[in-house]
């Protein structure tokens, strides 16, 4: 595997380094972000920043408007961009718009990509994925799906619940994962703004960092065209595996911006604060965690580096998504966890960005799939087949 960069690599990397540092941070203590992310004002504000800086979308082909990065040229940019907490909105690399635009890319027909997909390119929209449910529906199992789609001439009509919906206040449109009458899973497109969806309430979590926060939708007699089907009829899950593999590592490479960054205050506060006669970084303690978080950001950039390469190959990469999901989000929680450590007092109130990262982070072992499921996954395919890939 060739782990050097281009020149046109690195220079997208230093100006992406440089548009987070100069222009991106600045905005981290803008009053227009609450419990539930950055207000819509905020985030256009942003957007329009890094259309002007040229790196707005990049991750999107350059049909639709965006650089047309490969998965392994994102994994340098999306590091950088991570750095912040507000870079992902500002270059709408964020979740759940990153994963439905290369969703929309790879299976929407070429009426679904003029009227959905072009507009989320150029940050004009935002959308939604509602898949997950309330118990007793589909969680870390899919196969509990209860949202139904009743054909109805040439209509389907939708009803459930769904929550844990990111992104679903003030989006534009959704895709719905739904079960068809003969069991089989549809993925469905609709404006939000139609009669039969409603947004019953936003839920507090620990994260502040998606705009929209995370809802609760209900699905009331929601009449969907067929022509707004995306993908094929019945093949709803072997699509979402579409979105799935490659949105796992991105959360990886934005989140281990995220954890550079907590690495950088947390060595400037052990250079700087002195104890029992010497700098914090003198002691052992300190020093050996400094250690750690460095081995625990080089093996998480080591693992998204060779999936992205794997997904570069034209493979699926399933098996290898899972594993680097659970390698990151643990490791980079890690290094997070010790720099609050490091810090002490400071680190567990708002006198530096560390507390406002940790709680953000906490959540990346869950979504997209707990480190719990993605393990029982990859055992039965080492237990069951000597072929991962």
């Amino acid at each position: 595997m060739d782990l050097s960069l281009s020149a046109k690599l690195l220079e997208l990397q230093e100006r992406t380094r440089s548009f987070i540092r100069d222009q991106i941070i600045p905005l981290e203590n803008d009053p227009r972000q609450n419990e539930h992310g950055p207000s819509e004002e905020l985030r256009k504000e942003l957007i329009e920043l890094a259309r002007t800086a040229g790196l707005l979308t990049p991750h999107a082909s350059i049909e639709m408007g965006g650089l047309g990065l490969s998965h392994s040229e994102k994994a340098i940019v999306f590091e950088e961009a991570g750095y912040s907490w507000l870079g992902p909105t500002a270059m709408n690399i964020h979740a759940p718009d990153e994963g439905n635009i290369h969703l929309l890319e790879e299976i929407a027909t070429p009426e679904q990509k003029e009227r959905w997909l072009r507009p989320l390119v150029a940050g004009k929209t935002r959308s939604c994925f509602a898949m997950t449910e309330p118990d007793p529906g589909a969680g870390s199992d899919p196969s509990m799906l209860m949202t139904t789609a009743t054909k109805d001439g040439d209509d389907y009509i939708i009803n459930g619940v769904k929550w844990f919906i990111t992104g679903a206040d003030g989006a534009d449109f959704v895709i719905i994962m739904a079960r068809g009458e003969d069991g089989s899973a549809t993925m469905f497109l609709s404006d939000m703004k139609e009669k039969g969806i409603e947004l019953v309430r936003n839920m507090d979590a620990l994260d502040s960092c998606f705009t929209g926060g995370h809802g609760v939708l209900q699905f009331n007699k929601l009449r969907v065209p067929a022509n707004q089907i995306l993908g094929e009829l019945g093949k709803g899950f072997k699509n979402a595996q579409v979105r799935l593999a490659p949105a796992r590592l991105t959360h990886c490479m934005r989140w281990l911006g995220q954890a550079r960054r907590a690495q950088d205050i947390a060595i400037a506060y052990a250079k700087q604060r002195q104890a029992f006669g010497k700098s914090l970084g003198e002691h052992e303690g300190v020093g050996f965690m400094i250690a750690d978080n460095d081995m625990d950001l080089q093996t998480s950039r080591l693992h998204i580096w060779h999936t992205a390469s794997v997904l570069d190959q034209g493979q699926r990469g399933n098996f290898e998504s899972s594993r680097a999901k659970v390698i990151c989000s643990e490791a980079e929680w890690r290094v997070v966890d010790r720099c609050v450590q490091i810090l002490g007092g400071q680190g567990v109130t708002g006198e530096t960005q560390l507390m406002r990262i940790f709680k953000d982070m906490r959540g990346f072992r869950i979504y997209d799939g707990p480190s719990e499921v993605h393990r029982w996954s990859m055992a039965r395919k080492l237990i069951g087949n000597k072929e991962t890939k």
